[in-house]
């Protein structure tokens, strides 16, 4: 079924047609009428590939890192809650947390002419971002630093670690651990969450006057990162008090780690988390995290995005949300 089939079933032009379907100017309600339910009888579905001809394909891809982290899922709403009154339909994809597949997932949606790219905590150096950029407009979260090519949206990620060890220590916690991702690019690590949560770890210790304290276990975001991580903390010969994990699936490995070992949260160790994800807000889990509003995150790098498929020369923009810290059950006083 073709665009002509549905000119001639209406009884208009083949360019009324092409109108009516771009929402463009210059057609009646009757018009519109006539097309939309020739559409509707016949079934007829605009070609993709077409509609890419004549310049966009109305399709956005969103590269995800890890399906298995939740917090990502929040960052995922929030772009498709703001895409929702808009004619784009989102595709998403991971990039499994790897250059090469990153490489081979982000090429795949520009070959398929996506109109523009989210990557969500993508791990390519900096140069092969601005490379994906130059093909086609993108906006890059939760990587730190400016581009001349694209648009990004991050949290203040040294503030929200620094939230975290004040909590503990106004418990009376002074022996704070922290449980970090290992990053193996130095080249990379200024701009990454991950570093940034490390080092507001260490200036807010010493800032407390704990710098003799600084304890941190370099594992992975990932659940079993958080049970290594724990598990290295918990063998110290004095263990800590407080673990700070940098991020909530972090933090349920260490407490899967934490009860193997016996002990329990929050009466023998302090717990918190970074995202605010739903598995922190749930009740027989109750985490301590940090919020850095996923949602917000990805309503912002959608509108970001749709301003920079529409405007291609514009400024790039950096957009840095503050964070807030939730208290729940896994914190108390020692």
């Amino acid at each position: 079924m073709t665009i002509v089939d549905v000119a001639r079933h209406a009884g208009v032009s083949t360019t009324a047609v092409s109108k009516v379907l771009r929402n463009a100017y210059g057609t009646s309600p009757q018009m519109r009428s006539r097309v939309s339910a020739a559409v509707d009888e016949l079934g007829y579905r605009p070609s993709a590939a077409a509609r890419a001809l004549r310049g966009r394909t109305w399709t956005v891809g969103v590269m995800l890192p890890d399906v298995r982290n939740p917090f990502f899922a929040d960052i995922l709403d929030g772009v498709a809650e703001h895409l929702d009154d808009t004619e784009y339909q989102l595709f998403m994809t991971s990039g499994c947390d790897d250059v090469t597949n990153e490489a081979r997932v982000t090429e795949a949606m520009i070959d398929r002419s996506m109109d523009g790219l989210v990557l969500i905590a993508p791990v390519s150096a900096k140069e092969r971002l601005t490379e994906v950029a130059r093909s086609v407009p993108t906006v890059v979260v939760g990587r730190h630093g400016s581009s001349p090519t694209y648009d990004s949206v991050t949290d203040d990620d040294i503030t929200g670690a620094a939230l975290v060890v004040d909590h503990l220590v106004s418990l009376g916690h002074r022996r704070i651990a922290h449980i970090e991702h290992h990053e193996t690019d130095p080249v990379r690590l200024a701009e990454m969450p991950n570093a940034q949560r490390a080092r507001g770890y260490r200036d807010a210790m010493i800032a407390h006057n704990l710098a003799g304290e600084i304890d941190i276990a370099s594992t992975s975001y990932t659940q079993q990162g958080g049970y290594l991580g724990a598990r290295q903390l918990l063998a110290r010969r004095i263990r800590p008090t407080a673990i700070f994990a940098g991020a909530d699936v972090v933090a349920l490995g260490a407490l899967e780690a934490i009860a193997e070992a016996g002990l329990t949260v929050p009466g023998d160790i302090s717990l918190a988390g970074y995202d605010n994800s739903a598995l922190a807000a749930f009740g027989p889990i109750s985490l301590t995290s940090v919020d850095q509003d996923g949602r917000q995150m990805g309503a912002n790098a959608a509108r970001l995005l749709v301003e920079r498929i529409n405007q291609r020369d514009r400024r790039t923009a950096q957009v840095k949300l503050t964070p807030t810290l939730v208290v729940r059950r896994t914190t108390a006083a020692i």
